[in-house]
């Protein structure tokens, strides 16, 4: 008697995870072209809204980074143009229109409460020599509290004393940039530099800041007694005790605000300045300065991301469609794996899968193009390398976010193929 041949079971199954992650694999590279094609939308959108986002973060730590070199805590007095009856502009001889003074400064010392240091400043352009060199430089007059509030120091010497300042003393601070072009291997104390013809003594240098964010060199400068500049240096373009900044630090971060309206109050009573009339100042708050060059760059940079974003969206778009013609080229195949027992959800999973996988992919190579591309950025512009720390486990999640969204039509419509059609479709 012949045995009964075993009864097959005929149930489907479903197929485990590996099984799964074995034939999204296989499909993926066996067409190895097609996948990077498919990929590369995610890996533009990817690497974009990386490059952009860290450009923007840069550029703002930069901006804050020069702002916060002029000092902190800092309120910026400088004149304005003077104007008469009807708000015109006043037409004043040359000098003539700097309508802050020495007295005004002493002033805002004197009468504004929660003010730690007020330092008048007047400034302008000189030709520096001594017996080793020339140069020509950036010259300030300034009083005892212009370190204070600059948050400046000395890495050599001492500073000018209140006595100096008011009888203009012949005295000279240098920064390292004149010292090392001045004196080269050499110690400036003590040595005669001088300005035109006018000798002066070095009594300190300046400790070394470099470059700001603009560029410029913050070492290259010489502060001397505020009124050896006004007169031997300036000359007629400050006329009698006029200055043209004020510098003034506020005690702490939230006194600026009070510290500007009181400076501001001060200043329109001592200039007779009538009720609605314009001030013939300005006053610069540079913390409301730094908040708001903050909030543009944060505003542009989120727009900048939001467009690089788009790309993102048209990458998805690719993987819908060749994933479309995946499952049209793919009919027989999924019918053969129905017939041998594989559920309509493995073969869901699977091309969920192939989407996910290759939109991640893109966004893993995305990431590392947007990453170096951003160092590369940095090095070019000059500013701070600022990848942002959300950059990587957004990408990650946003590009299987979109290979799940843009794959999820493909694999439904792989999964609803009737498999006797699909078996018969050549």
């Amino acid at each position: 008697m012949t045995a009964a041949a075993p009864e097959l079971d005929a149930a489907p199954h479903t197929l485990s995870i590996k099984d799964l992650v074995g034939f999204a694999t296989g499909a993926i590279t066996a067409h190895p072209m097609r996948s990077v094609l498919t990929s590369l939308g995610v890996v533009i959108g990817v690497a974009a809204v990386v490059m952009m986002t860290s450009i923007g973060l840069g550029a703002q730590q930069q901006v804050t980074k020069t702002i916060g070199a002029l000092g902190s805590n800092l309120i910026i007095v400088r004149p304005g143009q003077p104007r008469g009856a009807g708000g015109n502009v006043v037409r004043q001889a040359a000098g003539g229109g700097i309508s802050l003074t020495q007295a005004d400064a002493d002033a805002i010392k004197a009468d504004v409460e929660n003010v730690v240091a007020v330092a008048p400043v007047v400034n302008g352009q000189a030709q520096l020599s001594s017996d080793n060199g020339n140069w020509n430089t950036r010259i300030e007059g300034v009083t005892p509290d212009y370190l204070d509030a600059r948050d400046a120091g000395l890495s050599a010497g001492r500073m000018i004393e209140d006595r100096e300042a008011r009888a203009g003393a012949k005295v000279l601070i240098v920064g390292k940039t004149v010292a090392d072009n001045l004196f080269p291997g050499e110690d400036p104390l003590g040595k005669r530099v001088r300005v035109g013809s006018t000798p002066f003594e070095v009594i300190g240098v300046l400790t070394s800041r470099g470059q700001s964010g603009l560029g410029q060199d913050q070492d290259d400068v010489v502060l001397g007694p505020i009124g050896a500049v006004r007169s031997r240096i300036v000359g007629r373009r400050v006329r009698g005790n006029a200055v043209q900044t004020v510098y003034v630090k506020a005690a702490t971060a939230d006194d600026m605000t009070t510290v500007q309206e009181d400076v501001t109050n001060l200043l329109r009573d001592r200039h007779r300045i009538r009720e609605g009339q314009d001030d013939d100042f300005n006053v610069q708050n540079m913390a409301s300065i730094l908040e708001a060059t903050k909030a543009t760059t944060q505003t542009f940079t989120i727009l900048l991301a939001a467009v690089a974003g788009v790309s993102l969206v048209v990458g998805g778009v690719g993987i819908m469609n060749i994933m479309l013609v995946a499952v049209t080229e793919r009919t027989r195949e999924i019918g053969l794996r129905m017939a041998v027992g594989a559920r309509r959800s493995d073969v869901l999973y699977q091309f969920a899968l192939e989407a996910v996988v290759l939109s991640l992919l893109g966004g893993l190579i995305g990431l590392t193009i947007g990453i170096a591309g951003a160092f590369a950025a940095a090095k070019l512009g000059g500013w701070p390398t600022a990848v942002p720390s959300w950059a990587a486990p957004l990408s990650i999640g946003f590009s299987v976010l979109v290979g799940l969204v843009f794959g999820a039509y493909p694999s439904w419509r792989a999964a609803q193929l009737d498999p006797i059609e699909a078996l018969r479709r050549e």
